[in-house]
């Protein structure tokens, strides 16, 4: 979700008011992705990286979120949304925390839209974060860590026990990942769009739909018959 700032900076206003106006988007894509029949919706909200920005827009940001979760988790659960913060809680602030525990423990029985909501993520350090369970477990049962799979891995991730993303889309023009699932991203598809985050909203996330829609996913692989082109 790239592109609140500048947004913001193109109407003469401060970030600020371009990560408010983010969260709108977000709560317009929440309900469309419910409404279109996505079943699995991750949300960039904040890497790991995001730290280094000055301290009010890191306030700014970490206010938004805790607004976005007291404020939107009654109509979230309503609505059969399971929520799960991916990323790193270690050195997170108490009431974080608790924010955190308290929308996955009542969101967690929901079964309409999965919302993966990325806080303090970043894609190396939770592949980091993996490895170091799996070596901790490895060397406690004195198994070869030659033997570590590809299963094993992805169900040690942030995002076990859900599929790989079919789909990752990035706003604002930017075409890079930033660190974000580079291990579950491996075949997405991805989409680039030129629009600002705060722009956002259910006909952006149609288009970019329509155009996943007309590609073939190959997986390393050959075409099937039918999308061979004559």
């Amino acid at each position: 979700m790239d592109g609140n700032g500048r947004w913001a900076a193109a109407r003469g206003r401060p970030r600020g008011f371009g990560h408010k106006a983010g969260v709108e988007a977000v709560r317009k894509t929440v309900r469309a992705a419910g409404e279109l029949g996505i079943r699995h919706l991750t949300l960039y909200a904040f890497s790991s990286e995001n730290w280094s920005r000055p301290p009010s827009e890191v306030r700014d940001l970490l206010g938004l979120m805790r607004l976005f979760i007291t404020r939107d988790l009654a109509e979230l659960c309503a609505n059969g949304v399971c929520i799960r913060i991916l990323g790193n809680r270690e050195g997170l602030s108490p009431d974080i925390l608790g924010l955190i525990e308290t929308a996955e423990t009542k969101s967690r029985h929901n079964t309409a839209l999965n919302l993966n909501i990325a806080f303090n993520y970043g894609g190396r350090d939770e592949i980091c974060r993996a490895f170091a369970v799996l070596a901790a477990r490895y060397a406690a049962e004195g198994r070869d860590p030659n033997d570590i799979s590809e299963v094993e891995i992805s169900e040690a991730l942030d995002t076990a026990g859900q599929p790989d993303p079919d789909l990752v889309i990035r706003t604002s023009g930017e075409i890079r990942l930033s660190n974000f699932m580079l291990w579950q991203a491996a075949y997405s598809e991805f989409v680039f769009l030129p629009c600002m985050w705060p722009d956002f909203d259910r006909s952006w996330l149609q288009k970019a739909l329509d155009e996943y829609s007309s590609r073939s996913r190959r997986y390393g692989g050959v075409p099937a018959a039918k999308d061979v082109a004559l």
